[in-house]
C-alpha cells in the first residue's frame, strides 16, 4: 500500500532526462559552432567586394546565394521552424486552418460576384488542389521567412549594387595614392604630439629661470640653452638670433647663445640616409667620396653641411673635387609649427594661473606675434627656394670684386650642393686670431667691405640676406667676402618709406614718427590708428626707459657724446620696438619683423668688427663709407669690367 508520503514522492525518469540533457547540449555544441563558423560564411563574399578587380551580377548572385545557404543552415533557422509550428498550433499566428478560412471567404465572394455561374466541379477541383498544397510536409519558419524576404530585395537590387560596388573600386584605383597621402598625413598627427610634448616640457625651464637672481646671469644663461637645447629647432633658430645681437645682451647669456649660432647637434645618420633616399633613391656613400656623416663640417636649426668629394669630368678627364653638402633636417615644418603651438598654449594657460584683465590683451598680442615671427623662419625650410635666392645672387656677384656667393651645383628639396671654399674662414674666427700691428687696419678693412655689401644690397638690388651674422660670413685670405645660407633674404620693395621712418624715429626718439610707421607696419593699422594716443605714450615711454633721448639739432655731436654705448642702446631700440609691440598690443607684419631681425643682425656684425677699436673709428669710418658709397660702386663696376676685358683678351 501507498503511504501518504509516497504521494508527495516525484518520480523521475532518468532516461527521459538524460536524453534531453543530450539533446539540449548537442544542439548548444552545434549552436556555437555553427555561430563560431557564421564569420567565414562572409569570406568568399567580402573578399569579392574588396578586391580590386570589377565584379558582374552572376559573381554577386552566386555569392549571395552561398551566403543565404549557410544562414538557411544554421541552428537558429531550425529552432526558428519549431517556434513557427508552435505559435501556430496554439494561433498566436496565421495557421493552416486560418489561411483555409481566408481562401474558402476570398472563394465564395468571388463566385457569389461572378457574372458568370461558376461550376461546383470546378470549384471542388480547386479544393482538392488547395489541400495537396497546404499538405506540403514542412512550413518555413519566420527566420527563414525573413531571409528570403531579404534576399529577395537584394535580388532586384543586384544590378545597382553591382554598379556602386564596380564604381567605388573605380575609385579606389585612381585615388590610391591620394588615399596614401592621406593615411601619411594621418600619421603626422602622432609626430605632432611627440613634438609638442617635447617642447612643452621644456618650457618648464621658465619657472626656474625667474625664481634665479635677477643679476645671476651665469645660472640664467645655462637654464636658458638647456631650455634652447630640448625645445628644438624654433627655440634654437630664435637663439641663433638673439645671438647675432650678443652685444645687446649679458655676456654669459650671450655667450651660451653663441655655441647655438656656430653649432647644434649633428643630425644623425638615419636622417641623413633618409633624406638622400627621399631625394636621389641612394645613399650619400653611393653618390659621393669620403663623405663621413658622423664628422659634418657645421650642423645648425635647419640641418647639417658635410665636405665630401664628387667626381666629374674635366676636359675628358674624370676627377675629384670638393663640394659643400647641405642636407635638411626632416619635419621641421611641424617643429616649427608645433613650437609657434606650445608657446600659444602656454600664453593661453597663463591666463588661469594669473588671471588679470590688463594681461590678456598683451598675451593675446603676444601669441599672434610668435606666430607672424615663425611665419619668417618657416621660409627656410623650402631648399629649393633658398637655392633659387643663392642663384640669384651668385650672378649678382660677378658684377663686383667685393663679395661673392658660393656656386650652386644642385639642389633638391633637402639637399643642396655647391662650391666648396677650402681658403675663407668666418669672419668672426678671423677676428679673433688677427694679431698683431696690422690687426687695427684688417678689421677696417674687412668692415668697409662689409658695410659696402650691406648698402649695394639694400640701395641697388633692394634685397638682402636674411640673416647675416658672422657665421655666415667667410673671409678669403685676399679679404672676399662669401655671403653663405640664403635660407631667406628682405624685399625693401615698397616698404622703403616705412623702414626709413621706423629707423630714423627710433634712432633719434622721434615720437611722431615712429608711432606713424609702427602703425602701419602693423596687421591692422586702421584699429590700430582709433588709439594712435595711447601708442604713443607707450613709445615715449620706452625710449625714456632705454635712455633713447632726442638727438636735437647736432646730432653728431650727440652721438660722439653718448659714444659706443649710446648707439648700442640707439640700435637696441630699433630692434627691441619692433619685435616687442605686443606689449603695446601691435602685431607687426612678418615682413617688418625680420627686416628688423636681419638689420640687427649687420649691424651688430659691424659692431662686431670694430672690437678694441676707438668708437670714434667706427663713426669716422661709417660716415666715409656711407657718403663715399657711390664712388666705390662706380670704382668696383669698372674694375670688374675691365677684368672681363683682360679675360676675354687672355683667355689662357
Amino acid at each position: 500500500m501507498n503511504s501518504p508520503e509516497s504521494k508527495n514522492f516525484i518520480e523521475i525518469n532518468f532516461p527521459v532526462l538524460r536524453r534531453r540533457t543530450d539533446r539540449m547540449l548537442r544542439g548548444a555544441g552545434q549552436l556555437a559552432v555553427s555561430t563560431v563558423k557564421l564569420p567565414s560564411a562572409f569570406g568568399p563574399l567580402m573578399h569579392l567586394l574588396l578586391s580590386e578587380e570589377s565584379i558582374d551580377r552572376e559573381q554577386l548572385s552566386d555569392e549571395l546565394d552561398k551566403l543565404f545557404e549557410v544562414l538557411y543552415q544554421h541552428p537558429i533557422s531550425e529552432q526558428s521552424r519549431a517556434l513557427t509550428r508552435y505559435l501556430r498550433k496554439y494561433k498566436l499566428i496565421p495557421n493552416e486552418e486560418t489561411t483555409e478560412g481566408l481562401i474558402q471567404f476570398l472563394v465564395k465572394q468571388v463566385v457569389s460576384r461572378s457574372p458568370v455561374e461558376v461550376p461546383e466541379a470546378l470549384v471542388d477541383e480547386f479544393w482538392d488542389f488547395f489541400q495537396e498544397l497546404i499538405s506540403a510536409p514542412e512550413l518555413k519558419g519566420l527566420v527563414e521567412l525573413n531571409l528570403e524576404i531579404i534576399r529577395s530585395v537584394l535580388r532586384t537590387y543586384e544590378p545597382l549594387l553591382v554598379d556602386l560596388v564596380n564604381r567605388t573600386k573605380h575609385l579606389r584605383r585612381v585615388n590610391q595614392v591620394a588615399i596614401g597621402d592621406m593615411m601619411i598625413k594621418a600619421r603626422v598627427l602622432r609626430s605632432d604630439l611627440i613634438i609638442l610634448r617635447r617642447q612643452i616640457r621644456a618650457i618648464r625651464y621658465i619657472k626656474p629661470f625667474l625664481q634665479t637672481d635677477p643679476r645671476d646671469f651665469a645660472s640664467q644663461a645655462q637654464i636658458v640653452a638647456q631650455m634652447v637645447s630640448e625645445f628644438g629647432p624654433l627655440f634654437i633658430k630664435m637663439a641663433q638670433v638673439a645671438a647675432a645681437n650678443a652685444d645687446f645682451l649679458p655676456e654669459e647669456i650671450a655667450r651660451e647663445l653663441r655655441v647655438f649660432q656656430q653649432d647644434v647637434s649633428p643630425m644623425t645618420a638615419d636622417e641623413v640616409n633618409q633624406a638622400f633616399l627621399e631625394c636621389y633613391g641612394k645613399t650619400p656613400q653611393e653618390i659621393y667620396f669620403s663623405f663621413d656623416i658622423s664628422k659634418p663640417l657645421r650642423s645648425g636649426s635647419i640641418g647639417s653641411v658635410y665636405v665630401a668629394k664628387k667626381p666629374v669630368v674635366r676636359e675628358g678627364e674624370e676627377v675629384l673635387i670638393p663640394v659643400v653638402v647641405k642636407v635638411s633636417r626632416h619635419n621641421l615644418e611641424r617643429e616649427f609649427q608645433m613650437g609657434a603651438l606650445a608657446l600659444e598654449l602656454m600664453l593661453i594657460s597663463s591666463q588661469y594661473w594669473a588671471p588679470h584683465s590688463k594681461l590678456l590683451p598683451f598675451l593675446e598680442a603676444m601669441s599672434k606675434q610668435v606666430k607672424e615671427f615663425t611665419r619668417g623662419f618657416e621660409q627656410e625650410l623650402n631648399f629649393e627656394g633658398e637655392a633659387a635666392i643663392q642663384n640669384r645672387f651668385y650672378e649678382r656677384s660677378q658684377e663686383g670684386e667685393c663679395w661673392s656667393v658660393p656656386r650652386l651645383y644642385s639642389a633638391t628639396g633637402r639637399v643642396i650642393e655647391m662650391e666648396y671654399l677650402d681658403t675663407a674662414v668666418s669672419v668672426d674666427r678671423l677676428v679673433k686670431e688677427l694679431a698683431g700691428a696690422d690687426r687695427g687696419d684688417t678689421q677696417r678693412h674687412i668692415a668697409q667691405r662689409f658695410l659696402y655689401t650691406v648698402l649695394q644690397h639694400i640701395l641697388v638690388y633692394q634685397e638682402f640676406h636674411g640673416d647675416l651674422h658672422p657665421g655666415n660670413i667667410m673671409v678669403t685670405p685676399e679679404g672676399r667676402l662669401y655671403l653663405i645660407d640664403w635660407g631667406n633674404t628682405v624685399a625693401m620693395e615698397g616698404k622703403w618709406s616705412l623702414v626709413w621712418d621706423y629707423i630714423v624715429g627710433a634712432l633719434t626718439a622721434d615720437i611722431d614718427k615712429l608711432t606713424e610707421a609702427l602703425i602701419d607696419m602693423s596687421t591692422h593699422p586702421e584699429d590700430n590708428r582709433q588709439r594712435r594716443e595711447a601708442i604713443r605714450e607707450a613709445l615715449a615711454e620706452t625710449l625714456a626707459k632705454k635712455q633713447v633721448q632726442p638727438l636735437g639739432s647736432k646730432p653728431w655731436k650727440v652721438l660722439l657724446k653718448e659714444g659706443r654705448p649710446g648707439i648700442h642702446r640707439r640700435l637696441q631700440a630699433v630692434m627691441h620696438l619692433l619685435s616687442n609691440t605686443y606689449q603695446m598690443g601691435i602685431i607687426v607684419q612678418s615682413d617688418y619683423l625680420h627686416l628688423s631681425r636681419s638689420l640687427t643682425a649687420m649691424a651688430g656684425t659691424y659692431l662686431n668688427l670694430y672690437e678694441g677699436l676707438p668708437r670714434t673709428q667706427l663713426m669716422t669710418d661709417l660716415g666715409t663709407g656711407v657718403v663715399l658709397f657711390p664712388y666705390h660702386l662706380t670704382k668696383d663696376r669698372i674694375q670688374n669690367r675691365l677684368r672681363r676685358f683682360q679675360d676675354r683678351l687672355l683667355p689662357g
